[in-house]
């Protein structure tokens, strides 16, 4: 019988070993986002993005002679879901970071745990000023609202020369924090702001809001939504007053914004840190593997998932090992140059220092802003 337990033991042992072996083969990334619902467009580009990042290092060997597995989480875009798959990334040890998640909320409901942990997250989208306050373990391939805030300001008051401005904002942690943040640099740059209204984000009929923000004599509408907001405004706006000038953010630069609002989406303006019809090799070769790959053409927010990726591996590559501290640590080394540019990590803050690039909808496509 003793004999038998020992036996078993030692089986036991062997089989532990084995898998031990076996989930060390690999390095694993993660990515969280929505899959499913609402925003599922931006985990899947999330999802599309870092996958072919993967796959572009693993057919050059992987890293440190090892192959990259992406291991995907949909979260729904939910903070009690984030939080519930940050335990489950950080008790898987073979992870070592997660490229995700999508909305500053959500991705603030599951930093303290990534923090808590040592484990690298790096959101492609998150915006919020307090989100990379957590620690030193959550960084961003964006920028802080305020940043881009002024660029979309600039568009209004600079480029389109419109004193008048409103402000349409949804009623979202991110939404609110923009407009505060927007009508203080509206009035930085002289301008005033007439009126702001508040919507719940899906909503259909925009027809009250267009009335007051039209009534108030607003030249120009800010608009802190995504494109599935974005687009109906555009539209019931431009029925009833086609002379109305629109700037959206990055989060609402998207095929699907034209695709939906059609002729009304002419002449919205855009800040973005990524535009797909650059004339930059590195950009052009990034679209067009994409495109091949998936269909459509990247948005702002699915190139900087590709960055976020490249970024990982190549502070794996630089630390010479897969530890999780430090890719930390090489984070805040690197000037990575990505599709969207150089990317840096200044003052051992996680928050990315950027370029934007300004662009319109003329004649039904995106182009630059000269």
């Amino acid at each position: 019988m003793r004999k038998l337990v020992g036996l078993i033991l030692i089986l036991m042992m062997v089989l532990t070993s084995f898998a031990g072996c076996q989930s060390s083969s690999k390095i694993k990334i993660a990515v969280a986002g929505p899959l499913t619902g609402d925003f599922a467009e931006y985990g899947t580009g999330f999802k599309n993005a870092v996958e072919l990042m993967v796959e572009e290092w693993n057919k050059k060997g992987g890293v440190l002679g090892k192959q990259v597995e992406v291991v995907v989480f949909d979260d729904k875009n939910n903070g009690e879901e984030a939080a519930t798959i940050a335990e489950k990334i950080v008790a898987d040890k073979d992870i070592k970071a997660v490229i995700g998640h999508f909305a500053s909320g959500v991705c603030m409901a599951a930093s303290p745990k990534y923090q808590e942990a040592g484990l690298v997250e790096m959101s492609p989208s998150a915006s919020h000023p307090d989100y990379t306050k957590e620690g030193e373990f959550i960084f961003r391939n964006n920028t802080v609202i305020n940043v881009e805030a002024k660029v979309a300001v600039d568009l209004a008051t600079k480029t389109l020369g419109k004193k008048k401005v409103g402000i349409l904002s949804v009623k979202t942690d991110w939404g609110t924090k923009t407009a505060e943040i927007t009508k203080t640099l509206v009035k930085d740059a002289g301008g005033e702001v007439v009126a702001h209204q508040e919507v719940v984000d899906g909503t259909i009929d925009f027809s009250p809001n267009i009335t007051k923000l039209n009534s108030a004599g607003a030249e120009v509408v800010i608009v802190a939504a995504m494109y599935n907001s974005l687009a109906p405004f555009a539209t019931q706006y431009k029925a009833v007053n086609p002379k109305i000038e629109l700037v959206g953010f990055s989060n609402a630069y998207s095929q699907q914004l034209i695709d939906l609002a059609k002729g009304s989406a002419e002449n919205i303006h855009f800040p973005t840190i990524f535009f797909h019809g650059s004339a930059d090799p590195k950009v052009a070769e990034f679209v067009k593997a994409y495109k091949d790959k998936y269909g459509s053409s990247p948005s702002s927010l699915t190139a900087q998932a590709y960055d976020s990726a490249g970024m990982i591996l190549q502070a794996i590559k630089n630390a010479g090992k897969a530890d999780r501290t430090a890719i930390k640590d090489e984070l805040y080394k690197m000037n990575y140059p990505g599709v969207t540019g150089a990317t840096k990590f200044e003052n051992k803050i996680g928050d990315a220092v950027k370029t934007f690039t300004m662009v319109k909808v003329q004649n039904g496509k995106f182009v630059e802003v000269k």
